[in-house]
C-alpha cells in the first residue's frame, strides 16, 4: 500500500510539474502573440499616412476641379451681370435724354 502512495504521490508531482509547464508555454504564446499585434498595430500605424496619401490627393484634386468650376461660374455670371449692366445704363441714358428732350413723353 505503501508503494501505491508512493506511486500516487510522484503520479501528483509529475501532473503538478506538466501543468506547470503547459502554464508557463501558455503564457509564453500568449506574450508572443501580444508582441506580434503590438508590431502589426505599430506597422499600420506607421503606413497609415501613406494608405490615406492617395484619397487625399484625390479628394484635393476634386476639390480644385470644383474650385476652378465655381470661379468660372462666377467670371461668367459677372461678365452677364456687367454686360446687363451696361446695357442698362444705356437705355436709362437715352431714356433720360428723350425725357429731357421732350417733357411731353
Amino acid at each position: 500500500m505503501e508503494d501505491q502512495l508512493k506511486r500516487l504521490l510522484e503520479a501528483e508531482a509529475r501532473a503538478q510539474s506538466i501543468i506547470e509547464a503547459a502554464s508557463h508555454e501558455r503564457q509564453s504564446m500568449l506574450d508572443q502573440a501580444l508582441a506580434g499585434v503590438h508590431q502589426a498595430e505599430a506597422r499600420f500605424e506607421a503606413n497609415r499616412a501613406s494608405l490615406r496619401a492617395p484619397f487625399l490627393k484625390e479628394a484635393h484634386g476634386r476639390a480644385e476641379q470644383a474650385a476652378a468650376e465655381l470661379t468660372r461660374k462666377y467670371e461668367e455670371r459677372q461678365r452677364n451681370l456687367r454686360s446687363m449692366a451696361s446695357r442698362h445704363e444705356q437705355e436709362a441714358v437715352d431714356a433720360a435724354l428723350s425725357l429731357l428732350l421732350d417733357p411731353t413723353i
